[in-house]
This record gives structure tokens, C-alpha cells and sequence, in this order.
């Protein structure tokens, strides 16, 4: 785990390494978005084309920095060029996503894990692990964004005393709002954010349960910060360039280091009723998608240029975000890594005594 002590120094390094960043970034940008395509040859001849897929799929999605990838496929063309007419639906809370997907108002949930793997834990243990009987079954169509280091951060004021985990025992942390997970147990986590940090504060021996997690709206983190509302944030990008930009905060603690390095954050959701009805369809959406993915992965001024669009960032901010990984296959097992750190730390319902099976989500 990376700790990073108090001090002009330490500020000074980060906003000399985004200085660096933001002129990388600024030098990749003129050189334009960068398309990943392919072709296919067997034994020198052009096999037939399949039957064009027609099919119209809505997503609802969450503004973030993962969904970047999800705006390109739908700017470029990508979906268009697959058959399938996507609209996107932006919303406020995977609460929000959930419902209207389990209401067939939308077809695709572009959510987190941590909430969407608790979902479809507690339906399951609600119909006893019959996975027909549950008001949610889910289904993962794509990985969408996976964690890097300094991507998710309990940050606080350069003033506060805290140069270290341990320092943040008895002290208030704002956070995010719960969502799908419920909120109200002392010391167990209840987003996926307060899923990762507490597991990287257990490991460095310190109890979750000695520091006060305050649910805040979004928009009132750096406010709380500022103030002396509370002593630290815990959040993700955008929230950390703004703090680190507009308050100078430091990071005390990186969340997705150790056993959460690489964390898978977000994915693409599906019910398995709308998938068994309508796998063509999916399956053309799921392969515009991953040619959007690698794009992303292959070039990151493409994916700060659709930030720009897709969010409304200016150039200059959007240079200076971290921006995670763009993952272009479904891997169950860094997937049941989510599950098994919910697991351990109390905060994902049993199915007969056992931990939700990710495997058999994974849509084919």
C-alpha cells in the first residue's frame, strides 16, 4: 500500500506528475481518436458475411470515467456498423439503473459491482438459491473498468494530522451515498468504495469500525472537506483532481492497492430474461462494445476527448485525470474477487452458506 506523507513536497510531486500527464495528453489529442479494427482471412478467400443483427437495446448508465468506451462506440459509429441502435439513459444512482432494468425500461445497467453482485446475492438467498424464482437474475455482459493506483483515494486537507491510515481511527470520512447496499451497520461497508478502502485498512491493521464512514451527497464532499465537516473524502476520480486542484488535498490512503490492486469496478448488466430473448442482439452489442474497449485501452487522449463530450470536461481536466483500465474480456475469477473481499468483510448476503458463484453470471 502506497502511504503518502503531508507536506508541500509530496503535493508539489503529484501536481508536477499530472503537469507531465496533461502535456502527454495534450501532444496525443492532436494526433486524433485512435480506432482498433480488424479482419479476418481463411485460406486466402473472404468468408460470406453473416445476416445483418437489427436490434435496438437502451443503457442506462451513471456518469463516470469507465463509461467513456460506451460513448465512443456509440460516436464512432461502432454499434451503427453492428446492427444495433443504442440509446443511452443517464441516471443518478445504481438504485435508480436497477429499477428500470428489473422494470424492462432499459435493457443494459452499466453499474458497479459491488452493488450488483449484491442484488443478485439477496434475490438468490430471498428465492433459496433458485435462480428462476429470484426478482433479480443477472447476467454480466461486458467488464467495463477496472482500477488502477491513485484511482480511488481517502484524501484529506494538508493541515488535518493525518499522515496515515491509523490516523483515521476515530475521525469522520465522507463518502458517497449507499445505493443498492444498505447503509446502517456500524463498520461494515456499504458501496463499493467503502468495500475496497475497508479491505485495504483491515490489512493494515486498522478496524473499519473505529473510523466514522458519513454518507454525502456527491456534490457536497468537497464542501464537507473544506469546512472541517469531516476530516477526510474517500473518492474516485473526477472528485480527486477537483479536491487535489481546488483545496490541495493529499492522499493518505490509496484504495485499490494490495489485495484490491486492478479492483474490477464497473460492468455491463443484463437480465437473463432480455439475454435468452435477445442474444444476437447482445452478443453484436458486446463486440462494438470490446472494439470500443480496446480503443480505449490503446489510446487514452481518445478516451479524455470523449470525457469532453460525453461529461463536459474541459481539455486541461480531463488531461489530468487518472484513468483506469478498459478491460476487453470477462475474467470470473478477478470478477469473484470482488465477491469473496464483500464476503470477508460481512457485506454481501449468503446463498446456502456460500459466496454468489460469478461464473455462472457470465453471459456467452
Amino acid at each position: 500500500m502506497r502511504l503518502v506523507p503531508i507536506g508541500v513536497q509530496a503535493a508539489d510531486h503529484r501536481r508536477a506528475g499530472r503537469l507531465v500527464r496533461a502535456l502527454a495528453s495534450a501532444t496525443a489529442l492532436v494526433a486524433g481518436l485512435i480506432v482498433v479494427a480488424g479482419c479476418g482471412f481463411f485460406g486466402g478467400s473472404s468468408a460470406p458475411a453473416p445476416p445483418p443483427v437489427k436490434a435496438d437495446i437502451t443503457v442506462a448508465e451513471t456518469p463516470n470515467v469507465g463509461d467513456a468506451p460506451l460513448f465512443m462506440a456509440l460516436q464512432q459509429g461502432f454499434f451503427r456498423s453492428a446492427g444495433v441502435n443504442v440509446h443511452i439513459i443517464n441516471y443518478t444512482s445504481a438504485r435508480a439503473e436497477l429499477r428500470d432494468l428489473r422494470a424492462g425500461k432499459v435493457d443494459v445497467a452499466y453499474g458497479d459491482y459491488a452493488d450488483m453482485f449484491y442484488a443478485q446475492a439477496q434475490a438468490l438467498s430471498l428465492a433459496k438459491g433458485n435462480a428462476a424464482k429470484a426478482n433479480v437474475n443477472l447476467v454480466i455482459v461486458a467488464d467495463g473498468y477496472d482500477a488502477v493506483q491513485n484511482a480511488m483515494e481517502v484524501l484529506t486537507l494538508p493541515k488535518s494530522g493525518i499522515v496515515n491510515p491509523k490516523n483515521l481511527v476515530g475521525k469522520t470520512v465522507g463518502t458517497a451515498p449507499a445505493e443498492v447496499m444498505p447503509q446502517g451497520t456500524p463498520g461494515l461497508p456499504y458501496s463499493l468504495d467503502t468495500v475496497a478502502t475497508q479491505s485495504v485498512l483491515t490489512n493494515d491493521n486498522v478496524q473499519p469500525s473505529t473510523i466514522h464512514w458519513h454518507a454525502l451527497p456527491s456534490q457536497a464532499l468537497l464542501p464537507s472537506l473544506a469546512t472541517g465537516k469531516v476530516k477526510a473524502i474517500l473518492a474516485t476520480e473526477p472528485t480527486i483532481f477537483d479536491a487535489e486542484s481546488q483545496l490541495g488535498a493529499v492522499p493518505v490512503l490509496d484504495s485499490c492497492t494490495g489485495a484490491t490492486a486492478n479492483l474490477p469496478l464497473f460492468g455491463y448488466f443484463s437480465l437473463r430474461s432480455f439475454a435468452d430473448r435477445n442474444h444476437a442482439g447482445l452478443v453484436a452489442f458486446h463486440s462494438a462494445l470490446n472494439k470500443a474497449q480496446a480503443a480505449a485501452s490503446a489510446s487514452s487522449s481518445a478516451v479524455r476527448a470523449t470525457l469532453e463530450g460525453s461529461q463536459g470536461m474541459s481539455v486541461a481536466d480531463a488531461s489530468l485525470l487518472t484513468i483506469g483500465q478498459f478491460p476487453t474480456t470477462v475474467s470470473a475469477s478477478n470478477l469473484q474477487r470482488v465477491v469473496s473481499i464483500m464476503f470477508e468483510l460481512g457485506a454481501i448476503p449468503n446463498i446456502s452458506g456460500n459466496q454468489l458463484q460469478v461464473q455462472r453470471m457470465i453471459f456467452h
